[in-house]
């Protein structure tokens, strides 16, 4: 099997999808409407509050709206649902999607799905090298997607399709 180099694999063999705009849209509704499972949040650290959308680290006294997600649609094994954060205000959604986001370099782990959202195999990324995790997961043929989720505490980031 042909290993591919990180530099070839961006290049060519993945694509980022941050989560939608309409979805983050529904949360900010959601917030304003006082839904009791949508929070508000002023961000107190510049390095805690991810938001989902624009695929940045959300600053010290931005808004942030922390509400439950399910990355994998209910009726599957590995179903769930996480809390995830989107910026109070509207925010660009990200865009470079053929670039792994700098921001999420480290502190990744990446888990692998086939088509049916049964989880075939995950990895950590380490030493800030996510397009070689990414190259190798994406060798299984039976890999169709790909969440990036914390480390530490298991949230949903963003999912990774072959391009």
């Amino acid at each position: 099997m042909k290993t591919l180099t990180p530099k070839a694999f961006a290049s060519s063999g993945f694509r980022i999808v941050p989560l939608p705009t309409n979805v983050a849209e529904e949360a900010r509704q959601a917030a304003q409407s006082g839904a009791a499972d949508h929070v508000v949040i002023e961000v107190d650290s510049a390095n805690g509050y991810p938001c989902r959308h624009c695929l940045r680290w959300a600053q010290p006294g931005e808004r942030v709206i922390l509400f439950p997600y399910a990355a994998i649609p209910a009726g599957h094994p590995y179903s769930e649902t996480g809390p995830i954060f989107v910026h109070a205000e509207r925010c660009d959604r990200y865009d470079a999607t053929r670039e792994y986001p700098e921001d999420f370099r480290n502190g990744r782990a990446l888990r692998a799905y086939d088509a049916r959202y049964n989880m075939v195999d995950a990895e950590v990324v380490n030493e800030g090298e996510p397009e070689q995790v990414i190259a190798k997961l994406f060798q299984n043929p039976k890999t169709e997607f790909l969440d990036a989720r914390s480390v530490t505490r298991g949230c949903f980031t963003f999912r990774i399709c072959r391009a």
